[in-house]
């Protein structure tokens, strides 16, 4: 019995040293968290989006990303690396291209090229006859180690995210990458800029916990973009040279916070309205623990079965230049998971997706 004791002991000794002391990819920071308002007010819990149709994809899952091209046809970022193309009502379905990466956010320049925003090679241009050109995969003499969402301007410079400079989709994949950063809270995100009629770059803001999703301003001078890891949205001045956006400026502005869930895409839809898409709702143990960097770091100790990862919760919205939600949609059981935003067309909004094996959608 005596013996028994000792061994369970030890055990135990050393579960709480593995679980103290065991090195782990994060060093987090602890922050001051919103108290969340959870679904209340213009995002009262709704089932708008609980009669949504579904498209099959060829075998293919996780339509991350989606907007029409040139040719007036729909393209398609899937979980795989394919882009596929296809009619605008989702027929007609064929492989635009497969390049080995893993494209997260793209959007066309004025020649029809895929600028894509790809999270293992940094920026590229896929030309109509699928020839790939690397644009970018560096800035400040540093990698470009997270591109995630790209949108080309009016006149042709090309704005995009680089979601983290601590972790890298190439070495972990694009989930657990950001599950990573967003529990670090280090906030290294930042939004860069590329002008193809000098092939140069630079960075127009830095300090987001996550950047992500990046849409355009009507008025042609300033960006909306998504800090995932702290639940808002930026309106960011294009003058911005460097900023960094935790220190007060009039080039930039929280126009939307302590929202009810992690924010992803930005796109522009129809008459004046961005959609945004949040891939999962908030967690009130992530929530609790802002100001706890121990814990957190214990939690990727634990085997992943055990993190609190939040619950799936269907959800997009509109909302116009102001920060006024204009529409909101929901489906609270989840059905169409991690929903990451919205392609608006003439006659239907489409629904983008991480990881379902399915495109959804709406009639408009």
């Amino acid at each position: 019995m005596k013996r028994a004791f000792t061994t369970a002991a030890v055990i135990v000794v050393v579960m709480i040293a593995y679980l103290c002391l065991w090195p782990v990819p994060i060093e987090p920071k602890a922050w001051s968290g919103p108290v969340t308002r959870g679904y209340t007010g213009a995002h009262a819990a709704n089932n708008k989006l609980g009669s949504l149709k579904t498209i099959a994809l060829q075998g293919e899952q996780g339509p991350e990303h989606l907007a029409v091209g040139k040719d007036g046809k729909l393209y398609a970022a899937m979980d795989s690396g394919a882009i596929l193309r296809m009619s605008l009502d989702g027929s007609t379905q064929e492989e635009f291209t497969r390049h080995g990466g893993r494209v997260l956010g793209f959007d066309f320049d004025a020649s029809g090229n895929l600028i894509a925003a790809d999270a293992t090679k940094g920026l590229l241009s896929i030309s109509p006859d699928k020839t790939i050109t690397v644009l970018a995969d560096r800035v400040e003499g540093q990698p470009i180690r997270y591109a995630n969402s790209v949108v080309v301007a009016g006149t042709g410079k090309v704005y995009f995210t680089d979601s983290s400079t601590r972790f890298s989709p190439a070495q972990t994949g694009t989930f657990l990458a950001g599950v990573y950063d967003m529990l670090e809270q280090s906030c290294t995100g930042r939004v860069l800029e590329f002008d193809p009629a000098t092939r140069s770059m630079r960075v127009l803001a830095r300090g987001l916990c996550f950047a992500n999703g990046v849409a355009l301003g009507s008025d042609g001078q300033s960006l909306f973009v998504n800090e995932t890891g702290k639940f808002r949205i930026w309106k960011i001045a294009m003058a911005a040279n460097g900023l960094d956006v935790n220190q007060p400026s009039p080039l930039a502005k929280v126009l939307l916070d302590n929202l009810p869930g992690y924010p992803d895409n930005l796109m522009r839809g129809l008459e004046g309205r961005i959609w945004v898409g949040f891939v999962k709702p908030r967690n009130p143990i992530l929530d609790k623990l802002a100001d706890k960097p121990f814990l957190r770091k214990l939690i990727v100790r634990l085997p992943r079965a055990w993190w609190p990862i939040p619950k799936v919760y269907g959800h997009v919205m509109a909302f116009s230049e102001d920060g006024k939600v204009l529409m909101d949609l929901q489906d609270p059981s989840g059905a169409y998971p991690e929903t990451s935003g919205v392609t608006e067309t003439a006659d239907r909004l489409f629904i983008q997706s991480l990881h379902a094996k399915t495109l959804g959608w709406l009639p408009r």
